[in-house]
């Protein structure tokens, strides 16, 4: 049996589905967050500022989305860094939807992926500061689970 799957016009599987705060599929039809356009372009300042936002509401998914249109577009160079960006958002996702264990995998990453940057970083990012946060959040959350972390703790500040 074949799934049908949402295309765009040139063909390329797209998911048109409503999604939940945390990005979660909803059934056709259901009432869901505003998603990211799949073709959102931002300049880095812009990019930063825009994921800010979605991470101070509570929104890591869409900032996701946006940090990883990022990364799709940022130069070569800088690619990694926004990498790690993308990736700092999909482990406060997973803390969201209660994957203690994807959580704390996709936070070290970022913190290793983050940490790795050692050119000024673009759009004021402060790499110090959310490799430390990544890493102690991945570090908390192996430890003791997500019971006891509040939502501010799940909302890291991208620029110092």
């Amino acid at each position: 049996m074949s799934i049908a799957r949402d295309r765009d016009p040139s063909g390329r599987a797209r998911n048109s589905r409503p999604r939940d705060a945390a990005g979660r599929p909803l059934p056709h039809g259901a009432e869901g967050v505003e998603r990211v356009p799949e073709d959102l372009v931002l300049s880095a300042d812009e990019s930063v500022t825009e994921a800010q936002r979605l991470l101070d509401a509570g929104l890591p998914f869409p900032a996701h989305e946006v940090l990883e249109a990022a990364w799709k577009a940022a130069p070569e160079q800088e690619r990694e860094l926004w990498r790690g960006l993308a990736q700092l958002a999909v482990g406060l996702t997973h803390a969201q939807r209660g994957n203690a264990k994807g959580a704390a995998a996709l936070l070290e990453r970022a913190a290793d992926r983050i940490g790795s940057w050692a050119a000024p970083p673009p759009a004021g990012v402060d790499v110090r500061g959310l490799r430390a946060f990544a890493d102690a959040l991945a570090t908390r959350i192996a430890a003791h689970g997500l019971t006891g972390i509040p939502e501010a703790d799940l909302r890291p500040r991208l620029r110092g």
